[in-house]
């Protein structure tokens, strides 16, 4: 064999996986386990997104604001506790902390792959490369993970005291007055932390809703929540436009009305990081910046995948996750079984929290005609009255058929959406799951509540 066709030989990987968030390192690594060759390309930290300025940072921010909560209210549980300040210096240090702790592991983990880790920006040639700084490197099979970026409106630019959640993530002080823009689950996420810190915060959402994604009665809820903590939120309303002067924005929104703030976040959604990647080029289609694929991930063109949040549908990391090991398996010829969206968990970790998998009311409704609802109270959950929380299970079923959606909210309950995954998974009746024991005293009982009162057999009900 030549010298030249040994080169080409070495350089030709199983895989090549286009970004290293957490679509794109879950396919590398079970790829890897599964015995394939795999090249990683990366363009900033392995982890991504989700890793360095996504869902950990947000979430030590919230565990934060958590604390800030505890302090001020430790009176409320007998103990004399006061909140003073909080220190964001210290905020900072306790949250890339933990982000330099799971960096570490992570590289660990591709190290121990023995994965072929390309630093640099890159971008897809044809259907078997991918060039990194004037390097080619090819692949049997080519995975695109590039994943998403915050969005902004058209006209507003991104600056100074505007900004978006990437740039809240390294404040070096708490704002007096926030306006958030928007009422998703970025948006809300970001409300609760500021309001925890002291800030003066309002919402400006155009939909009828906060949370509109969510089930109805949740949206109802949080918004009762949010009034009791001082959040402040105008829905059904649109932007027009944003100033600054000095260290103060002015926020005007349609007809006329203007809040005056020390800044202004812009949560408007998240939007695909596909442009100028030469996707197109190589005759992978891309809708408004989205890939194209079908229920096994497969773009149009033969060997090419794409992973994430670049794929059309819910934009969450495990979501990336597991369409990262499913591409991988499916590349090994084991025949995995599609990602279902309806049936993956959803979190919302603000203040109370939401937890949701399966079909709304609405939704269910619209695709079974008829359809049964309970909703089991958090007042008759000892646990919760423990916590000083309030919420509610909310099961939606096909009637007299399995359940087909589970939403809560109150304190914590983001930490119950496992079994309630499994419920909608394996379409579980109400007689099934009342007939499982749940530990007491737990929030999990409210789950086993909320289905046997929907089987018929309610105990501690409070409605």
């Amino acid at each position: 064999m030549s010298a030249d066709a040994e080169s080409t030989t070495e350089s030709t990987y199983d895989v090549v996986i286009l970004g290293g968030g957490s679509g794109g390192y879950a396919c590398a690594f079970r790829a890897a386990e599964l015995g394939l060759r795999v090249a990683l390309v990366e363009k900033g930290k392995l982890g991504g997104t989700c890793l360095h300025v996504g869902c950990i940072p947000t979430k030590a921010l919230l565990h934060a604001a958590e604390v800030a909560d505890t302090a001020r209210e430790g009176e409320k549980f007998g103990v004399k506790s006061t909140f003073e300040s909080v220190d964001m210096s210290g905020v900072n240090a306790y949250k890339d902390g933990v982000i330099a702790r799971l960096y570490k592991g992570l590289q660990g983990l591709a190290k121990a792959h023995k994965i072929e880790l390309v630093e640099g920006a890159g971008r897809l040639v044809d259907a078997k490369t991918v060039e990194v700084d004037g390097r080619r490197i090819t692949g049997r099979n080519v995975v695109l993970a590039t994943g998403s970026q915050p969005k902004s409106l058209p006209g507003l630019e991104i600056g100074g005291r505007i900004m978006t959640s990437e740039q809240a993530m390294t404040l070096d002080f708490v704002p007096p007055r926030v306006v958030v823009l928007g009422g998703g689950v970025i948006g809300v996420e970001f409300a609760s932390v500021f309001r925890s810190f002291g800030s003066e915060v309002t919402i400006v959402e155009a939909l009828p809703r906060l949370v509109a994604a969510e089930d109805e009665a949740i949206s109802k809820t949080l918004e009762r929540a949010f009034r009791k903590r001082g959040i402040a939120f105008r829905t059904g309303v649109r932007f027009e436009s944003a100033t600054q002067s000095g260290d103060t924005v002015t926020v005007t929104l349609e007809g006329g009305d203007t809040i005056e703030a020390d800044l202004l976040l812009v949560a408007v959604g998240r939007g695909p990081v596909t442009e100028g990647l030469g996707y197109a080029e190589a005759g992978v289609t891309v809708d408004r910046g989205f890939v194209t694929t079908d229920e096994r991930l497969r773009t149009g063109v033969d060997g090419v995948y794409a992973v994430g949040d670049i794929v059309p549908g819910l934009q969450l990391a495990h979501r990336g996750f597991a369409h990262g090991i499913f591409v991988a398996e499916e590349i090994a010829g084991l025949n995995p079984a599609p990602i279902d969206d309806v049936g993956i968990p959803r979190v919302t970790y603000c203040d109370p929290e939401i937890a949701s998998v399966g079909l709304t009311e609405a939704q269910a409704g619209e695709k079974f005609g008829e359809v049964e609802t309970y909703e089991y109270n958090l007042g008759g959950n000892g646990k919760s009255q423990i916590l000083g929380t309030q919420g509610f299970v909310k099961l939606v079923r096909q009637k007299d058929g399995p359940v087909v959606g589970v939403h809560m909210v109150g304190a914590r309950m983001g930490e119950q959406v496992g079994e309630a995954q499994l419920i909608v998974g394996w379409e579980a009746f109400p007689e099934d799951v009342a007939g499982l024991v749940h530990a007491h005293p737990t929030q999990n009982e409210s789950l086993g509540e909320a289905h046997l009162a929907l089987a018929g057999k309610p105990l501690h009900a409070h409605n």
